[in-house]
């Protein structure tokens, strides 16, 4: 059951990179998250949904164009701690990005996001 409330936070969280415009990412996020939720990301540590609000847009707004978000991995939770892996790929084989992501949820929110990304390469044709 737990796995399943993770994996549901995690997809809505997913999806705000995905939505179909940027006026969508906020109420995506404010489903996935709770409004003082800790983003530990590339550049250190931020709070609040604005924080992670900034970072989505950032990546929405690639240089090489609006890429995807999926996620690529089961979700698995040992225990309060909920990790997955994720691919974001920009459009006509642009760079690719992966990377896990280790969530915590409180009250089917997530509290705390953790970022671990790999490096940039070309996606495989």
């Amino acid at each position: 059951m737990q796995e399943e409330t993770a994996r549901s936070a995690i997809d809505t969280f997913i999806s705000a990179f995905n939505a179909s415009d940027d006026s969508y990412v906020t109420a995506l996020l404010s489903q996935a998250l709770t409004s003082d939720v800790i983003f530990w990301g590339p550049l250190g540590r931020s709070e609040g949904i604005e924080a992670v609000e900034r970072f989505v847009l950032d990546i929405r707004r690639h240089p090489a164009g609006t890429g995807t978000m999926v996620r690529c991995s089961a979700v698995d939770m040992p225990d309060e701690w909920a990790r997955y892996q994720w691919v974001f790929t920009t459009p006509d084989g642009g760079p690719r990005l992966a990377g896990t992501d280790v969530v915590h949820l409180r009250r089917s929110l997530i509290d705390q996001v953790i970022v671990f990304a790999g490096e940039i390469e070309p996606s495989a044709s």
